[in-house]
């Protein structure tokens, strides 16, 4: 039989990739094309500059299909991911009305309130995508978290009466929405000349970009955890029921009908802070990477796997971008003696981010009342052999990693081969589509050692600070500087 093949994209808050799959999950290509810095200003305002989701995207698409060696009749289906909790207010012809509202923006916060008489729909970034791509006012229902007029269980709009006008958003700006793992439409010959693939090729509706995430990295099992490793870190669980009542986790829509995706507390621009150290270094780092023939990131591993566990003493709290809620928030590194270098803040990085996500995963394992037996990692950060060797040793289980880790990707694969009938269900194609790589089994002293400085020490840093930074802010406030990022 002809091999046919399945592009996946993957758009996320710094680049968009895309990638194209056989129908038994091996990746043959992939293109990713890097996004512009966010627009922050304001009080909060965070945006994508112009229109660069939808043009990384078309880049995307040819790169990646230049370095296809097949026929492109053989590409079968388009798996639509992107990035959540994003608001897209988009024109009658479908270009935006302004730039695509970032998750980060203070105004995801609250319902949309229409002002402007340009703006025919209001939207996701998938719903966009799919508008640009098919024509089609259609969107994954699965994407809908946050401020939406949707019922969080049924994932339908809620019908007219106080409840639906409470959120102030005019029903006739909505999208119809659709199941993960259905086909949303067929490219437009305007979008075929756009992306470079054939025109009437399915696109295919996924889900929210963490969801979706959890497909691809096969998460199944109810006693194992993913830790996504993306510029929002999270961790995530699998289940059937809608739990409203939950503190420590949320339930989100899963990627496939009928499922839910519980997600614990995370790092607000998590992975960032791995780029912020490789910038810190400066162009030594660059220049003494590339004479050793590797990327400025697995140098700072090679570097930091000869650090001690815990740095001797050297702390990093992930606070890079404060909750809104909470403006006083502020990343702290705290433990600096003479001899710390780069190497022990690219660690300590490292350790915060799998000491935190264990507090998180742990608090949300208890209110669940299940035992954590496995821990699964995704994410560009995953590659690194000392990252996975201090996830094993902080949650004291063993760590897995994915041929494809980045796996959104792989789930966006999934859904498609869901929705056009490759595979009948979502066990059969995690069977046939996602394969572990390697394992990484703890190390019982460090377990040991990190459990307790965890439990000890520092779990408590952020409250023994906190008065402390919220008297900062309040000094800024008051003699009028504005500490918004920039």
């Amino acid at each position: 039989m002809k091999q046919q093949y399945i592009a996946a994209i993957d758009g996320g808050t710094q680049s968009t990739k895309v990638s194209l799959f056989d129908t038994q999950g091996h990746i043959v290509c992939t293109h990713s094309v890097a996004l512009r810095e966010i627009h922050l200003y304001g009080q909060s305002r965070a945006e994508h500059p112009d229109d660069d989701v939808w043009d990384s995207l078309q880049q995307a698409c040819r790169g990646m299909l230049e370095k296809f060696p097949g026929d492109r009749r053989d590409i079968i289906g388009i798996g639509l991911g992107s990035i959540r909790c994003c608001r897209a207010l988009i024109k009658e012809d479908g270009t935006l009305a302004s730039a695509i509202q970032s998750w980060m923006d203070i105004r995801l916060s609250h319902p949309y309130e229409h002002t402007d008489d340009e703006v025919r729909y209001v939207t996701t970034a998938t719903g966009y995508l799919t508008h640009r791509l098919t024509g089609m006012a259609k969107d994954t229902r699965a994407n809908y978290v946050g401020p939406w007029p949707i019922d969080p269980e049924t994932l339908q709009w809620y019908p007219d009466g106080p409840l639906f006008d409470s959120y102030t958003t005019p029903r006739d700006k909505l999208f119809e929405l659709v199941d993960p793992a259905t086909v949303l439409g067929t490219l437009t010959q305007r979008a075929s000349e756009a992306t470079g693939f054939l025109a009437g090729t399915p696109v295919i509706a996924t889900a929210n970009d963490k969801a979706v995430e959890g497909l691809g990295a096969g998460l199944m099992d109810p006693c194992t955890a993913l830790v996504s490793l993306g510029t929002y870190i999270t961790g995530m669980m699998v289940g059937t029921t809608y739990e409203s009542s939950a503190t420590q986790y949320w339930s989100n829509p899963g990627a496939v009908k009928g499922e839910f995706l519980y997600e614990s507390n995370g790092i607000r621009r998590g992975m960032a802070t791995i780029t912020w150290i490789k910038d810190l270094m400066g162009p030594a780092l660059i220049e003494e990477a590339k004479a050793q023939n590797l990327t400025p990131e697995a140098y700072l591993n090679v570097l930091a796997s000869k650090v001690p566990a815990l740095c001797d003493g050297l702390y990093t709290i992930l606070h890079w971008l404060a909750l809104p809620s909470q403006p006083w928030q502020r990343g702290i590194m705290i433990g600096f003696q003479g001899h710390h270098k780069g190497e022990h803040m690219f660690r300590s990085v490292m350790e915060g981010i799998c000491m935190t996500m264990q507090g998180h995963v742990q608090a949300m394992c208890q209110e669940r009342n299940v035992p954590l037996k496995h821990l699964i990692v995704s994410g560009g950060g995953s590659n690194g052999d000392l990252f996975m060797q201090i996830m094993a040793d902080v949650f004291g289980v063993p760590a897995y990693r994915n041929e494809v880790n980045e796996s959104a990707s792989m789930g966006a694969a999934i859904c498609t081969a869901l929705a056009l009938g490759v595979y009948p269900d979502k066990a059969t194609a995690v069977e046939h589509m996602v394969r572990c790589r390697d394992i990484f089994i703890p190390d019982e002293k460090h377990v040991a050692l990190y459990n307790r400085i965890n439990k000890e020490v520092y779990s408590k840093i952020s409250k023994a600070t906190e008065d402390i930074l919220q008297t900062s802010h309040q000094i800024f406030q008051e003699i009028g500087i504005d500490q918004t990022p920039c």
